[in-house]
């Protein structure tokens, strides 16, 4: 199974930028949707970036739109999550996924463990 390496996580104060990095060696993008997730109060994560294979569009929750930016490489199969701006509620762990052309709406398949980000007031 191939799988998703996040790295990237640190301690940043408020207004702060982190770069996070998803290397995916196993994966061919051409077919895939992917995106990054974070995990909420309780076990539930929720989408923060996804981009679309079906419509080729980017999707962005409306607490990170204008501050994040999802993108990838292609050639070196890793995807990134740009933080700007980061505030102290942006703290939890990020995690980035991999699925099908409907992967965004319809759940991904492939996930990597995760990495933390904390964000001090």
């Amino acid at each position: 199974e191939a799988q998703l390496v996040e790295s990237g996580g640190g301690v940043v104060q408020t207004g702060g930028s982190l770069r996070l990095s998803c290397a995916a060696p196993g994966f061919t993008f051409e077919d895939k949707s992917f995106g990054w997730w974070r995990r909420e109060t309780g076990p539930d994560e929720i989408p923060v970036a996804c981009f679309s294979r079906h419509d080729g569009k980017i999707y962005y929750h409306s607490d990170v739109k204008g501050r994040f930016t999802i993108s990838h490489d292609a050639a070196n199969r890793t995807i990134y999550l740009q933080m700007d701006n980061l505030k102290p509620d942006d703290s939890t762990v990020y995690s980035c996924a991999a699925g099908g052309p409907s992967g965004c709406t319809t759940g991904m398949d492939s996930w990597g463990k995760g990495t933390l980000v904390t964000v001090s007031p």
